[in-house]
């Protein structure tokens, strides 16, 4: 995952409610801190980079699978949850949507007064990476969210996200310190669509001219750039059969609800749980450990926590509460020298994966939503639209207004 990469999300409408907003920025937060405690600050960034397990990180948080709003409310709940533990972890988020987004300057100069940085050529990256996707690269998507993740060492991450009305559709755009050469001449290891006509790209290696006498127009064919990582995520907003491996989300499924898979699961987390919290936790696992060729699905990782307008299911909070209590026990229990618990994760991936390799379960993907579907109400199950036919026509106090479009 050293490279960059680009996201198509339909534009998505509507509000992350306080139930769901504080449970995203409690489990973002610890998936996170786990990553960190394992495999280092510089992993992370490589991470959030990779536009496939960015939206698996959104969808195990329980937000819509597809859409662009994952972008606004992931990168908020981030930004929430470490920043104020920043100098504990070594991680700073600046930046997010509109107002947010034009804060990133005076946050980034004072963050280098702190860390010993150079600020104004913080300062500098961060203009130059929203300036390239905004201007310098014409594709038709305007800049409305930038994010800049930094590391106490001076490594940094940009995700940032933009618009375009008429095609309905958002752009999210990943870079990664340490991929950037040049910002004036092939900054990005890629950029991939479909065929929409030309596209001026200023900053092509092959424009240096046009930069000098600001009349050539760079041209980039998507065929000439076939390893970038792109993800494109389809209109429908149900989880369809399709948007899944089926033998990845079987062996998830066998874990949990196997009674001998399941006692051995438990045991592997120290932790005595239940059928329904290990699926979910199997999954958080996967987000931890898993190799990036295992997030080219990430509608998969909606089948631990749901999505917030009931598709593949609604959220169930008590599942989504445990959940988030066996992480942070694990993560307390790490900080002060006993990482047996946290470690029990890697494990539940690591076995997981056994069992998908030796078995080869199948998951029925319909079934599948039809149980999680029925048992819901059992598990607390709650979605956007309840709180829509139980509450005021206004917003809720707490609640966060992440999205662009109002329309949907």
């Amino acid at each position: 995952m050293k490279r960059s990469g680009i996201a198509d999300l339909p534009l998505h409408g509507g509000r992350v409610p306080a139930w769901l907003a504080g449970r995203m920025e409690r489990l973002g937060t610890g998936i996170v801190e786990a990553v960190v405690h394992h495999y280092g600050r510089g992993a992370l960034l490589t991470r959030l980079s990779d536009p496939f397990w960015f939206q698996a990180l959104g969808s195990v948080m329980g937000m819509d699978w597809h859409s662009s709003g994952i972008t606004t409310s992931v990168m908020s709940a981030l930004k929430r949850g470490l920043n104020p533990r920043a100098h504990e972890l070594g991680l700073f988020v600046c930046g997010g949507r509109g107002r947010q987004s034009r804060r990133t300057p005076e946050e980034l100069r004072a963050l280098g007064d702190r860390l010993g940085l150079d600020g104004e050529a913080l300062v500098r990256t961060s203009r130059l990476t929203a300036r390239v996707d905004n201007n310098a690269v014409d594709d038709g998507f305007q800049i409305y969210l930038h994010s800049f993740v930094l590391t106490a060492d001076g490594e940094w991450a940009v995700v940032q996200q933009g618009m375009n009305e008429g095609s309905g559709l958002a752009r999210r755009y990943h870079w990664h310190s340490p991929t950037v050469r040049d910002f004036v001449s092939d900054p990005h290891a890629a950029i991939v669509g479909e065929p929409g006509g030309t596209i001026r790209n200023l900053v092509d290696g092959r424009a240096r001219p046009a930069q000098e006498a600001l009349l050539a127009i760079a041209r980039e064919e998507p065929s000439r750039t076939p390893e970038v990582r792109r993800l494109e995520m389809p209109a429908h907003h149900d989880v369809r059969s399709r948007d899944v491996q089926e033998r990845r989300l079987g062996a998830v499924l066998a874990l949990a609800h196997e009674r001998e898979l399941r006692d051995f699961a438990s045991f592997l987390l120290l932790e005595q749980l239940g059928p329904r919290t290990l699926q979910s936790l199997a999954l958080v696992a996967e987000v931890v450990h898993g190799a990036p060729a295992r997030f080219d699905d990430p509608a998969r990782f909606s089948f631990a926590h749901g999505g917030k307008d009931g598709h593949p299911f609604p959220v169930p909070l008590k599942v989504y509460d445990e959940s988030i209590g066996v992480l942070r026990r694990a993560l307390d229990a790490a900080t002060v020298g006993h990482s047996e618990k946290l470690d029990g994760f890697k494990r539940l991936d690591a076995f997981t994966r056994a069992i998908e390799q030796g078995r080869q379960p199948v998951a029925d993907v319909n079934a599948t939503i039809a149980r999680e579907r029925a048992i819901s109400r059992s598990l607390g199950g709650r979605t956007v639209l309840d709180d829509r036919r139980a509450g005021p026509t206004r917003p809720v106090k707490g609640q966060l207004n992440l999205f662009p479009d109002p329309k949907v």
